[in-house]
């Protein structure tokens, strides 16, 4: 395995200076941040994909530093009911798609997006419950309306552009949160999309990591390394559903930390070695999120720490005990 970072955490500066300082950690595998939520500040798809000179210049920065585009990704909603911001986190995927094309990227790393409960919304409804039989029913609408349709249509559209694995993030909030949507989808859909294997997303939800690794298996397209530490005071009064906002650490049932601040190295070493058992052996992409550390000090520990859990030589092919 190899560790990277998600670019999108040095956006204040200009990507030649964030890949100066990466290389001091040692890091050579990065995620392209390309649209979407976080937006783009480093790799602005559009403006690259009209001038040939940028792009070379874009390439060229990442080429001089010795590193490699592991994924581009364009966290947004595709599908939401505001037709106007759908739109816009459409155009998003889809330049992500023809530079992925451009530049010889396979792999894209998106969310699978939430609609509202019907034509008319507003707003994405997140169903999270079968009872009273309004959510049921809106949960089937969604699904079989708008969610499976729409990516039936991109996955081919990706497809067509040699893109062949779309990592879906499983992130509450949208239609596919946890194991099962996950894997519901990519029935409905087909192998062109996969997991985007997140564990801080669902250490809350109270889904054991391992487990969900064994149930997605070769799924698995690619990994972020983000933790989350579930407060047990808190989990204790009020559960883990938390609308509090993520500045205010200390009344939250959970918040995200580095590695190893949420969990320990065993657990860590845990996920990494069920993750080679199903036959994961890329990427570890690392999420600063972690509202407790700068991004200086949160990175670099979780680098550390990373360095110290990962498995960097070939799974043996003979054993000599055996």
């Amino acid at each position: 395995m190899k560790i990277g970072v998600i670019t999108v955490l040095f956006g204040d500066r200009p990507l030649s200076e964030a890949l100066d300082y990466l290389q001091t950690l040692g890091i050579t595998e990065l995620e392209i941040g390309a649209g979407g939520y976080p937006s783009s500040q480093h790799c602005r798809t559009a403006e690259l994909l009209e001038d040939k000179s940028k792009l070379d210049a874009f390439i060229g920065t990442i080429k001089d530093h010795g590193m490699n585009i592991a994924a581009l990704s364009t966290h947004g909603n595709c599908i939401h009911p505001n037709k106007e911001i759908a739109a816009r986190f459409q155009k998003d995927f889809e330049n992500t798609v023809l530079l992925a094309e451009r530049i010889g990227v396979s792999k894209i790393i998106t969310f699978s997006g939430c609609p509202g409960d019907s034509e008319n919304s507003k707003f994405p409804n997140w169903v999270t419950c079968f009872w009273p039989d309004d959510y049921s029913k809106i949960l089937k609408w969604q699904w079989e309306e708008v969610l499976v349709p729409y990516w039936i249509k991109a996955a081919e559209f990706a497809k067509s552009h040699g893109v062949n694995q779309i990592a879906l993030e499983m992130h509450p909030g949208f239609c596919v949160y946890n194991t099962e949507t996950m894997l519901k989808l990519r029935n409905a859909v087909g192998d062109t999309l996969g997991a985007n294997f997140d564990p801080s997303h669902l250490i809350w939800q109270g889904i054991d990591p391992v487990a969900s690794i064994r149930a997605l298996g070769k799924a698995i397209y690619h990994v972020h390394a983000k933790d989350t530490k579930v407060d047990k005071y808190n989990t204790s009064v009020n559960g883990v559903l938390d609308t509090k906002h993520y500045g205010d650490e200390i009344h939250r049932s959970w918040i995200f930390r580095s590695v190893g601040y949420g969990n320990d190295m065993q657990y860590w070493r845990d996920m990494l070695s069920n993750l080679r058992m199903v036959g994961y052996d890329g990427v570890l992409s690392i999420e600063h999120e972690d509202s407790l550390m700068t991004s200086k000090e949160g990175l670099e520990k979780a680098v550390s720490f990373l360095k110290d859990a990962i498995m960097t030589e070939p799974i043996p092919t003979s054993m000599f005990w055996a």
